[in-house]
């Protein structure tokens, strides 16, 4: 199915972050790659997801999403920044994603709740920045979330613990290595009201992805 056709059905325009795994992709010791990942739009057959690296149309998926379990899947289409994936389950296990998605859709239009969300951490609306690094490279990444002091990255790069870079317009260093990505310090604090506008930034022409 295509994206511009899966945008026409029923589905519940819900966002969850989550992890995903190309089964053809691996590191450079041979071991499947997982990145961040987030959903956009769900339903109990397909999901569209935004991610760091897209992959191509027929390729396996493997995904885990907090509040609905593990996935398996392939994509049937892609966009720029994300992939549509279909969904492979029985149909008990669809009906019960049915009863998640009209109990989440709910949930996230409580007011109490979404304003509990923007207290514990800053999830940006659009999650696609580009990466600077020391030697001047520009790489494309996914920001899972931020702080006035630092962000939550993952990216197809995998920069070392110490390596100087800049998430945006925001320098800083990687602090830490998690199992979707890294974590990044910033050199200084940002305004809570700027982060938003200093991290997001669009992908350039000349280096995106053919």
């Amino acid at each position: 199915m295509s994206v511009e056709k899966f945008l026409r059905q029923r589905a519940v325009n819900i966002t969850v972050g989550g992890s995903y795994t190309l089964h053809r992709w691996y590191d450079a010791k041979g071991k499947p790659r997982t990145l961040a990942c987030r959903t956009t739009r769900v339903s109990p057959f397909r999901m569209i997801v935004e991610v760091p690296v897209v992959g191509r149309i027929g390729d396996r998926i493997s995904s885990y999403f907090g509040p609905f379990g593990a996935f398996e899947g392939a994509i049937s289409d892609t966009m720029h920044r994300g992939f549509l994936l279909e969904l492979e389950m029985t149909r008990a296990r669809r009906e019960k994603l049915a009863e998640q998605l009209t109990w989440l859709e709910k949930k996230q239009k409580d007011p109490s709740i979404l304003e509990q969300r923007r207290e514990l951490r800053i999830v940006p609306v659009m999650p696609n920045s580009m990466l600077t690094l020391a030697d001047g490279s520009l790489h494309p990444c996914f920001v899972i979330d931020m702080s006035p002091s630092g962000c939550a990255v993952s990216a197809e790069v995998q920069p070392p613990l110490g390596m100087p870079l800049a998430v945006g317009a925001c320098i800083g260093r990687v602090v830490r290595i998690t199992r979707t990505g890294f974590a990044v310090k910033f050199v200084e604090k940002q305004s809570k009201d700027d982060l938003e506008r200093l991290i997001v930034r669009a992908q350039p022409k000349s280096s995106a992805a053919a």
